[in-house]
């Protein structure tokens, strides 16, 4: 018989130490046997003479919770040692999950996919089941492309990639797209290594977009570019092509590194650009219709995939900055001519206004130089007056060249917009465009030949009394003069050299006594007139040295001139 008799403390050591021992198991999966086997419930002993109650429900479908039998081993989930009955609280779908989460962390530690099954909608997405463990599938994460229906996937088992793990909060986010993406960047290289550049084949379109169409070419898709659908000029792709359309296309690229193939369509047909230079040589007129219209000019089809710019200033003789859309419209027929062609460039240079007579030579030609037309003012300039023909064309009359006499400034002030002016045509300039205009060319230079001499006696009109003299004016209406006759030269009596003798409007008659052809100034005198009209007197009726006196010579010249 052992002497051992343990003491009341050693007792209570040894039960804090078993009850501690119990307590460490909580939190963990432990080895548990089937001791009972009800109708609801299946009772398992967890050891250190515990046992718990477990719902049948959790060991599965009916049939795995039928095969169940006293003696079998099952792992469970250890809640709490002994509750308020004196029983385990074990679990053993928590120990599943547990199992799970620790079978799930090897797979998302080695990058595997693992199967699931979509068992749920959630908010924002679905629930998937993973054999015990519960993850989230994002709802962008289900396919490549958007699904509208989820239904046929549902209860289905399929694989996930596990894209994060946090076992404190129990969140599992899995992603059915990464798995797909995968298969397909697998099964795209494999077809990439299928294909080679230049090789045709038939495809699908499957999308269109403004930059493009992309087709199917039997599990791999390649871009057919909108510049490569046709030589001519496509705006949208819709224009050539619609989803479902069968197409014969080229394999222009294949990029290695992207695995992108660009595709094309026009390469299957012969380039129109080809001895383009030879087909529309410089020079020569076509006839084309306009595609497209911009802020610079306008684009011509000469034929389907050759396309010629007429620029904005190669359009009208005559109307400049303007909009091309004010002078031509999209689809309308032109007549064009080739102005430059640069085949490695493709381009083709056009001209409109080429095409149509230029209207400079057909003035030239029906308007020499030399001749008198008439035309309408159409602006008034500090540099002289624009005067508007037939066919848009605009002559200029410069300040020098409106009046012999009169200062240009002053000459202008006479002429307003839409005023009726004949001129007289003095240059035509085809080249810049230029028509150059007289009006002072339609009378005579006043200054040139005989018009006016030394000594000839002119009737001038005063114009304007001032203290010092009166302004006077002669001569033709056309070619009008001025001159100022000073007091002195009023009268050949001092007594009679008073301003206040004469009117605006008066007609006197004067003598020329000097022509400044430099200064265009031609000078008169009434006194010098009265000097040589009493000259003449005395020479033609005698002198005082015959006895007769001056009044009596000049009532004589007076009363001879009555006669005539």
């Amino acid at each position: 018989m052992s002497d051992y008799n343990p003491s009341r403390d050693d007792f209570a050591a040894l039960l804090d130490e078993s009850l501690h021992g119990r307590e460490m198991l909580e939190g963990q999966v432990v080895h548990g046997l089937v001791v009972g086997v009800e109708k609801d419930f299946v009772i398992v002993d967890v050891g250190l003479k515990t046992e718990g109650r477990i719902p049948l429900k959790e060991f599965g479908s009916t049939e795995a919770g039928a095969a169940l039998k006293v003696g079998d081993n099952v792992e469970v989930y250890l809640e709490r040692v002994e509750n308020a009955m004196g029983e385990a609280v074990i679990s053993r779908e928590k120990a599943r999950r547990e199992e799970a989460w620790t079978r799930l962390e090897v797979i998302f530690n080695k990058g595997e996919p693992v199967m699931g099954t979509i068992v749920g909608r959630v908010k924002g997405g679905f629930t998937v089941d993973m054999d015990g463990a519960s993850g989230f599938l994002p709802g962008s994460q289900v396919d490549i492309r958007p699904v509208r229906d989820v239904a046929p996937l549902m209860g289905k088992e399929q694989p996930f990639a596990i894209l994060k793990m946090d076992r404190p909060r129990g969140n599992i986010v899995v992603s059915r797209r990464a798995i797909l993406e995968e298969a397909r960047a697998e099964q795209r290289t494999e077809l990439v290594g299928q294909l080679a550049e230049g090789e045709i084949r038939d495809g699908v379109v499957k999308n269109i977009t403004d930059y493009g169409a992309f087709v199917d070419l039997g599990g791999i898709d390649g871009l057919l570019h909108v510049t490569d659908m046709s030589w001519k000029r496509v705006s949208h792709p819709s224009q050539v092509l619609a989803v479902g359309d069968q197409v014969r296309v080229q394999i222009i690229k294949i990029n290695p590194d992207t695995q992108r193939i660009s595709l094309g369509m026009k390469q299957l047909q012969s380039d129109p650009w080809e001895n383009v230079d030879v087909k529309y040589p410089v020079n020569g007129k076509f006839s084309g219709r306009i595609t497209n219209i911009t802020d610079y000019g306008a684009f011509v089809e000469l034929e389907s995939g050759v396309e010629g710019l007429v620029h904005v200033s190669e359009m009208s003789w005559t109307k400049k900055n303007v909009h091309p859309g004010k002078i031509v419209s999209t689809s309308q027929e032109v007549d064009v001519v080739v102005l430059e062609v640069d085949a490695s460039k493709r381009r083709v240079s056009l001209g409109l206004k080429q095409a149509q007579e230029n209207p400079w030579e057909a003035f030239v030609s029906a308007h020499p130089i030399g001749s008198t037309i008439e035309g309408e003012v159409k602006n008034a300039t500090e540099f002289g007056l624009f005067v508007g023909f037939e066919n848009d064309i605009d002559g200029m009359v410069h300040l020098s060249d409106l009046d012999w006499n009169v200062a240009g400034e002053e000459a202008i002030a006479k002429y307003k917009k839409g005023d009726v002016v004949k001129t007289k045509v003095l240059d035509v300039d085809v080249d810049k465009e230029r028509i150059s205009l007289g009006i002072k060319q339609l009378a005579e230079d006043p200054m040139t030949g005989d018009t006016y001499r030394k000594g000839q006696t002119v009737t001038v009109t005063v114009t304007e009394v001032t203290t010092g003299g009166i302004e006077v004016k002669f001569g033709d209406d056309s070619a009008p003069m001025s001159a100022f006759v000073r007091k002195s030269d009023l009268s050949r009596d001092r007594n009679e050299q008073r301003v206040e003798r004469f009117a605006v409007g008066d007609r006197i008659d004067a003598q020329v006594t000097n022509i400044d052809k430099a200064a265009r100034k031609v000078s008169v005198s009434i006194k010098a007139l009265e000097m040589a009209d009493e000259k003449q007197a005395i020479e033609q009726y005698g002198s005082q040295d015959s006895g007769a006196s001056l009044g009596d010579i000049l009532g004589a010249a007076l009363r001879g001139a009555t006669k005539e």
